[in-house]
């Protein structure tokens, strides 16, 4: 009942910025959590940033503060703010969403973010 498009990714060197963008439609009022997972060229796969209904948000401890999660509940969207980029965050992005308890959950494609010189 949810779809969730991805947008911003692309190639950025080392210390750059990028801005990640998921926009949900459909069901979007059943939503409660969303945020961003990723996973590495080495297969590691990890929580990014969620941001809850109320607000809440937690940040995995590498991306913590240089990365910036916020959301737009009037345009049902989720946005990453990536500063201070590194190699090591080069992977897909996929964005994620789940309705409250979070046994009901929505995935975008991915896109892929790389950081390279």
């Amino acid at each position: 009942q949810v779809q969730l498009v991805e947008s911003g990714g692309g190639l950025v060197q080392p210390g750059g910025s990028l801005r990640l963008s998921c926009v949900a439609s459909g069901s979007t009022f059943s939503i409660d959590t969303m945020g961003w997972y990723r996973r590495t060229p080495g297969n590691q796969r990890e929580l990014v940033a969620i941001i809850r209904s109320s607000g809440r948000i937690s940040y995995a401890d590498s991306v913590k503060g240089r990365f910036t999660i916020s959301r737009d509940n009037a345009k049902n969207t989720v946005y990453l703010e990536m500063n201070s980029l590194k190699p090591e965050d080069t992977a897909v992005y996929r964005c994620y969403a789940d309705r409250l308890g979070g046994n009901v959950q929505f995935w975008g494609q991915g896109t892929q973010v790389t950081v390279s010189s």
